[in-house]
């Protein structure tokens, strides 16, 4: 039987019904239902900033995580539901050696030049998080020869991070601490609470998702993603030895269409089929 259970889950077209595919009625509540269970721990592993967390939060009835990794895995918080909001000090401390002494204007002005480079605005950039604006069909590959060219070349090292704006149209680059990945803060955020592998289970949806969903890190891409992600994801999870760490829903799980919400549950009754009626659902087969 499972005794603790870290459910991280990213937010925008995974927990959020934000994209073009319909949500299956009652599933946030039924996630609501399992996030309530003093067994597990909620963690948001999301690209948002704190506001936009905060307003997620409040426009979508969603339960207030115990810690919220935000940035795109910058920013770790402590949030719980004194809404604390602490920010955890010693992660910024970690990463910030990998940019050595520079700044993010210091970063900026190393890419002021680069073409196609659009920044983005003020409330969506972060003390090690310099985010822009990219022509959605823009030749990244090329794109990112040019910026590691200049990081390298000031000894900063750099994660590059690329993803859709699917419902506007426009590609986004994140330039971030190379350790600052999702992937990343999570780990440093089981070594922090003491939990394993077998404890944790991650949602995810698109691109900035996918060093996780190829990992050692039991995950679940919801059946909304993009069929070129699911596709990349198979593959690579494949390449790293970690197929059986990948679950994509389907859909069908307690009449459910595996989108958002209804996929999470989906892929957490896979891994731990003991814990289904926390959920609030009937018993019986999870098929």
């Amino acid at each position: 039987m499972t005794q603790n259970l870290l459910i991280c889950t990213d937010l925008d077209r995974t927990l959020l019904p934000n994209g073009q595919q319909p949500e299956s009625g009652n599933a946030r509540e039924y996630f609501q239902t399992l996030c309530q269970r003093p067994e597990v721990t909620l963690v948001f592993v999301t690209g948002r900033h704190r506001i936009l967390i905060e307003q997620a939060i409040a426009d979508y009835c969603l339960p207030v995580p115990d810690y919220a990794i935000a940035n795109v895995g910058t920013t770790i918080y402590r949030v719980g539901q004194e809404h604390l909001w602490q920010r955890q000090t010693a992660w910024d401390d970690e990463i910030a050696a990998d940019w050595g002494k520079h700044t993010h204007s210091d970063i900026l002005s190393m890419l002021s030049d680069v073409a196609s480079l659009r920044l983005q605005e003020s409330n969506k950039q972060d003390r090690h998080k310099l985010s822009y604006y990219v022509p959605l069909h823009s030749d990244r590959e090329a794109l990112s020869s040019i910026i590691a060219e200049r990081l390298v070349e000031q000894q900063v090292s750099a994660r590059l991070i690329w993803s859709d704006d699917e419902p506007a149209g426009i590609g986004l680059l994140d330039v971030t601490p190379r350790r600052s990945s999702k992937y990343h803060a999570i780990k440093a955020l089981m070594r922090e609470l003491g939990m394993s592998e077998t404890q944790i289970v991650f949602a995810g949806d698109s691109g900035n998702d996918l060093e996780v969903m190829v990992s050692d890190i039991p995950s679940v891409l919801v059946a909304n993603s993009q069929p070129q992600i699911r596709e990349q994801s198979i593959r690579q999870a494949a390449e790293s030895g970690h197929s059986d760490k990948l679950y994509i829903a389907k859909g069908g799980f307690k009449g459910m269409n595996g989108n958002y919400a209804a996929g999470i549950l989906e892929g957490i009754a896979h891994y731990h089929p003991d814990i289904i009626e926390w959920m609030g659902l009937a018993a019986g087969s999870h098929e």
